[in-house]
């Protein structure tokens, strides 16, 4: 892996860690290229390793019960951190209450705060009385940018001369990044060059060099930040491919995420993410998921492309039961199904790479 961009953190997920609402915490203790991960704050799995509870492969990335423990221990083997991240993902994008605690303590001790949630936390003011007293940074990442930054849609997209597929999904907090990353090293690993298109605040904290927050972006803009973000890739990069991240998903109650993908980034073919075991949208029971099938049918019907695959979440699956769901989405809907997060991408990379202009 590179040079960190900012630095070493410490990822606050009190009370999320291994929950949906913990998932841009999962994402960087995963991957990122931004920071160095020292340490993640959740007091349920303190002492454990993240990786071990996120996915049952040790990572070196210890959890610990609160910041002071933290800063305390990694004082104690030569480590300091330079940011406080939140890596919280509650459904609204709120700032818990007891999460200010932390955001404090972590400024009277010089730390900086990055954050993607929808309260921002450099609109309090006390707290920045204390971050300017100590002269810390704090970057609220789904802050609309000014108008004047802002692009339109342009049509530029046409010109994109490579292979772009889009990784949707089913519901929200679903490992659509997830995969679209581990897509991206596996074709990368294969030999080919390979940029992954960010839109939401988790990818941006990750590194993604081409990027935008799409639920923070004025509506009139955000299909011109997506071409924007697609076009960059393509004429600063020159990849084989490019992977656009998705957003919810298109029958989402709440998050009804996509349609803007699909209309400004053009794929040529979609990845459908899909959890199995989900009989309800997330975070909204009673509002029960529309069959895969159903799913594809609009993908297909508002983009006029194919879905080509569909990437399977393991969630409350036990190992043995991921293959049979595999199989059983192939026979529902004549597509192949893959778990890249457990499995590998290799399987998935091969019949892409036959698709390659």
């Amino acid at each position: 892996m590179r040079k960190s961009i900012d630095g070493s953190a410490l990822v606050y997920s009190e009370g999320a860690f291994n929950t949906p609402n913990g998932k841009t915490a999962h994402g960087l203790v995963r991957f990122t290229e931004r920071y160095n991960i020292l340490g993640v704050l959740d007091s349920a799995y303190d002492g454990m390793d993240a990786g071990s509870v996120l996915d049952g492969k040790h990572n070196g990335i210890p959890i610990f019960g609160n910041i002071d423990d933290a800063l305390k221990e990694l004082k104690a083997v030569g480590k300091s951190p330079k940011f406080l991240v939140m890596g919280l993902a509650p459904d609204g994008g709120r700032l818990p209450d007891n999460a200010k605690g932390a955001i404090t303590k972590a400024l009277e001790v010089g730390l900086n705060i990055d954050s993607g949630l929808h309260d921002f936390i450099s609109n309090d003011e006390n707290i920045m009385a204390i971050a300017i007293k100590n002269n810390c940074q704090i970057r609220d990442v789904r802050k609309t940018p000014d108008r004047d930054k802002l692009h339109f849609f342009t049509g530029d997209i046409e010109k994109v001369d490579c292979l772009k597929l889009a990784v949707l999904g089913t519901d929200s907090a679903l490992g659509k990044r997830t995969t679209a990353w581990i897509l991206t090293h596996a074709f990368r690993k294969a030999g080919k060059k390979a940029e992954m298109i960010g839109t939401g605040q988790t990818a941006w904290m990750q590194g993604a060099k081409y990027s935008m927050v799409m639920d923070s972006c004025i509506n009139d803009f955000v299909s011109g930040e997506i071409e924007h973000a697609v076009v960059s890739a393509w004429k600063n990069e020159k990849p084989d491919v490019i992977i656009i991240e998705g957003q919810g998903s298109l029958m989402n109650p709440a998050y009804p995420g996509g349609f803007e993908i699909l209309a400004a980034g053009r794929p040529d073919f979609v990845i459908l993410q899909h959890a199995p075991s989900r009989l309800e949208y997330d975070g909204f029971p009673g509002y029960k998921m529309h069959s895969l099938s159903k799913q594809i049918n609009a993908i297909e019907v508002i983009s006029g492309k194919k879905v080509i695959a569909v990437t399977v979440n393991h969630e409350s699956m036990n190992e043995n039961e991921i293959i049979p769901a595999c199989d059983a989405i192939t026979k529902e809907t004549g597509l192949p199904a893959f778990d890249v997060l457990k499995f590998g991408a290799e399987e998935l990379i091969n019949l892409l790479k036959a698709e390659l202009k």
